[in-house]
């Protein structure tokens, strides 16, 4: 039986397609442009998400078990400055791979967002409602209700500020700060934005699990701890033997970035918990460790 990753070069999806392989999974890796980071033994198919028909038509063909859907238009700002872009990305190819998943008869898990909460009293759990700002937030806001609607097993999984230390990832907030820490450089980092930074691998771990369970509807599967992002870079600098000296607090509104952010949008992790066991959505003190691991490795 196998299982289909969309967006298997991205920081959630490569993780998704190392932790299947190493299970002896059969995967079916979706991607844009050359493979990247990944098993060689691993099948990949490179799907232009701008045709989305063919994502469809590759789940109905390969018939796969379960699709974990990953593949995102994640960079806030530009889905801003083009919002068809944005729809197509987040809207198109999510409704795809649901009716891909209905027409195959698989399970499907789709990756989301905390930012489909607008901020104003978080911590949000999985049954409060939704009030998203921006296009990034409202396209992945309509695509988990095209996937919940149109496939009929279906768990959406919510993640949030996700970060990665294994080697090919791609940059993150997490990865920046610590380059610029082990150099003696200062950090700026929002001290006004609360929210519940996530170890790639851990939601990685935590989709899977979700999948294998069999549940049905919305998770949320972020990291467990709610700190600022000013917080989070005193913790990293903690761990690294940096200065937290040279962590700088600034206020969300002194960036004046283009699309709007959350301020206080820390997802609970309770229900998940119940789920896969206390310690699997890591703290934050425990995804450092881990994250710190992969960069050594």
């Amino acid at each position: 039986m196998t299982v289909l990753v969309t967006g298997a070069n991205g920081l959630v999806g490569s993780c998704v397609v190392a932790r299947l392989d190493s299970a002896g999974e059969k995967v079916i890796a979706v991607g844009r442009g050359p493979r990247r980071a990944l098993p060689g033994r691993v099948e990949y198919v490179e799907v232009d998400l701008h045709r989305c028909e063919a994502l469809r038509e590759l789940i109905s063909s390969s018939a796969p078990r379960a699709v974990i859907h990953c593949a995102a238009m994640t960079d806030v700002d530009a889905c801003e400055r083009d919002p068809l872009e944005a729809w197509n990305v987040n809207v198109d190819a999510t409704q795809a791979a649901a009716l891909g998943c209905r027409e195959a008869g698989a399970r499907l898990v789709a990756l989301s967002t905390d930012y489909v909460f607008d901020g104003e009293r978080g911590p949000y759990s999985e049954e409060d409602a939704p009030n998203p700002r921006g296009v990034y937030a409202r396209t992945k806001r309509i695509a988990e209700e095209a996937a919940l609607l149109l496939a009929p097993d279906c768990a959406v999984v919510r993640v949030a500020i996700v970060y990665s230390g294994r080697r090919g990832a791609k940059r993150t907030f997490a990865s920046t700060a610590a380059e610029q820490l082990l150099a003696g450089r200062e950090v700026r980092a929002f001290h006004d934005q609360v929210v519940s930074p996530t170890l790639a691998d851990n939601a990685a771990e935590m989709a899977m699990g979700v999948l294998r369970s069999g549940e049905r509807g919305i998770w949320h599967c972020a990291g467990a701890s709610a700190v600022s992002r000013a917080e989070f870079c005193r913790a990293l600098a903690r761990k690294l033997r940096a200065d937290e000296g040279l962590v700088v607090p600034v206020s969300l509104s002194e960036a004046k970035l283009l699309a709007p952010r959350p301020a206080r949008c820390a997802l609970k992790v309770d229900k998940v918990r119940r789920l896969l066991g206390h310690g699997v959505p890591l703290d934050l003190d425990a995804a450092l460790d881990r994250f710190i691991a992969e960069r050594a490795a």
